[in-house]
């Protein structure tokens, strides 16, 4: 078996974004639950894109479809807990972006969870793949991993 990859820290992230945790967020066990992960994955990235004009989810030509995800569970979050997203550029292609995501657990430096998922940029009627427009790539170069 291989050996887990130990959980990063924030300083591997570009930008973040903080979520706080609802009472609904925990399940059964009295942690958050996996689904949240996801949720909040989606919601950091969209959030960024939105907010810094690279995805118009009302009137845009083109939309992002994920087609891909993960994520690796290295601690429990649960209500009240803040989460902060930190979120990073692993590949940016002609019209896919994979998108890394470290989840952190109030002020810890070392994520609670790291995932990743594919963002396909396609036009908004065809659903075919389309490339990237000057704009959208502007906003995700900085957010290379090697940068």
């Amino acid at each position: 078996m291989a050996e887990r990859a130990a959980p990063g820290n924030r300083s591997a992230y570009k930008v973040f974004r903080t979520i706080g945790l609802r009472w609904s967020d925990n399940d059964i066990y009295g942690h958050m639950n996996n689904v949240v992960h996801y949720s909040m994955f989606d919601t950091a990235v969209n959030a960024f894109l939105i907010e810094n004009g690279a995805l118009d989810i009302r009137g845009g030509s083109d939309v992002f479809l994920v087609v891909e995800t993960g994520c690796r569970y290295h601690a429990e979050m649960a209500f009240p807990d803040r989460v902060t997203a930190g979120i990073r550029v692993a590949k940016l292609g002609n019209s896919s972006v994979r998108y890394e995501i470290g989840l952190f657990r109030n002020d810890d430096d070392v994520a609670s969870a790291e995932g990743f998922f594919v963002h396909v940029n396609v036009d908004r009627f065809s659903r075919r793949p389309v490339h990237f427009g000057e704009g959208a790539r502007r906003v995700l170069e900085p957010l290379l991993a090697s940068s």
